[in-house]
């Protein structure tokens, strides 16, 4: 049996839910390893695809989120709304996420020579911002909900939710780290053909059921509660501007089905596969070796995807928003980076504007 640190295991106890390659048992009938799937063509294929996949979304996602950081810090007035405030807490958190991606691109090329420590400090701070980051994704469904189906309470109460907004943000932050909890208790370094991996090791066949836990945290508070709040948000914010009249509603809908849709085709593919595991999980049945590196491989390719919501989101949640517009382009000005002053003064809506719209109004609360 493969040692693992001072721990002995079967290679069951040790079989890896996060798609990280390894040599996995194909169980018979019996119960009883028939024999050891050998999936060094998974590492292989892992090497070669996720390095400049994981480089790219972080300097897209880079870029974008600190542009995020870097408006609301010079222009200090903006956290004057909830949905103000959540957009900076997910900024940071989609930062902190992609922090870690170049640790896993290392590893994919290199395997794992950073340690114990930052093994579990890695995996775990992954998990905090990922988690971190759909819970805030729920709250500002949750606040254009407020502000535009229900304008009277929002705009009565808008000192209160800001201050609410503050305690809301630390409440996300502490419940995503103990969902986090299970990283720093089972994320180890497993050795495999001179190369360490880190990845999720349980310590024995009663831990199938902490497998099946952390699946269905990951797969409830990452996607599915997100999914269906925003399903529940965006459709009472439909009916109401199919009621409104002399408004831009066309534009409004365009952004509400495209955060969608994104969210959609981002993360249920990979959201999908988890299932599979969770079920394989559950009724301890193992899969054939080639069905299993495919399975791997796909896992692999869809977890890449629901990565790249991380750049997306500044895309998605603030640039398309006229504020974050002017407020990008007057920062260019400020450095003295855009020289045609009529350009700026038109795209900025005209001299004295500013870039800060009410909280009540409906094209700021979809559009930012």
């Amino acid at each position: 049996m493969p040692v693992i640190g001072d721990m002995v295991t079967s290679p069951m106890d040790s079989e890896v839910y996060d798609y990280d390659s390894s040599f996995t048992p194909t169980v018979g009938e019996d119960g009883l390893d028939d024999f050891m799937c050998d999936k060094s063509a998974v590492r292989a294929f892992r090497g070669q695809y996720e390095p400049p996949l994981y480089w790219s979304i972080v300097i897209l996602g880079g870029l974008g989120n600190l542009t995020v950081v870097w408006i609301y810090l010079h222009f200090h007035q903006r956290l004057k709304t909830m949905t103000d405030v959540y957009l900076l807490n997910l900024a940071v958190a989609d930062l902190f996420f992609l922090g870690t991606l170049p640790f896993w691109a290392v590893e994919g090329n290199q395997g794992w020579s950073f340690g114990l420590g930052l093994c579990k400090i890695t995996s775990a701070l992954y998990k905090i911002n990922f988690f971190s980051s759909m819970l805030l994704l729920t709250c500002i469904s949750v606040d254009r909900y407020v502000v535009i189906v229900q304008t009277t309470k929002a705009q009565n109460s808008k000192r209160q939710r800001l201050s609410c907004s503050k305690l809301v943000c630390t409440c996300v932050w502490l419940l995503a780290v103990v969902l986090a909890l299970p990283e720093f208790m089972f994320a180890n370094v497993k050795e495999l053909e001179g190369r360490g991996y880190c990845t999720m090791v349980y310590w024995s066949n009663q831990d199938n059921r902490t497998k099946i836990l952390v699946l269905v945290l990951q797969i409830c508070m990452g996607f599915c509660l997100p999914l269906l709040v925003m399903v529940f948000c965006y459709a009472g914010i439909i009916r109401t501007l199919l009621k409104t009249r002399n408004f831009k509603k066309h534009k409004a809908l365009r952004v509400i089905m495209v955060v969608v849709v994104v969210f959609v085709l981002s993360q249920l593919p990979y959201n999908s596969v988890l299932v599979v595991e969770a079920t394989k999980a559950v009724n301890s049945t193992g899969m054939d070796c080639d069905a299993e590196k495919r399975f791997d491989v796909a896992g692999q390719v869809l977890k890449s995807l629901a990565y790249m919501h991380a750049s997306l989101n500044p895309f998605l949640y603030v640039f398309v928003g006229e504020r974050f517009r002017r407020d990008i382009l007057k920062l260019i000005r400020i450095y003295h980076c855009w020289p045609a002053q009529g350009i700026l003064s038109k795209i900025q809506g005209g001299p004295g504007r500013s870039s800060v719209m009410s909280d009540t109004d409906t094209t700021q609360a979809l559009s930012l």
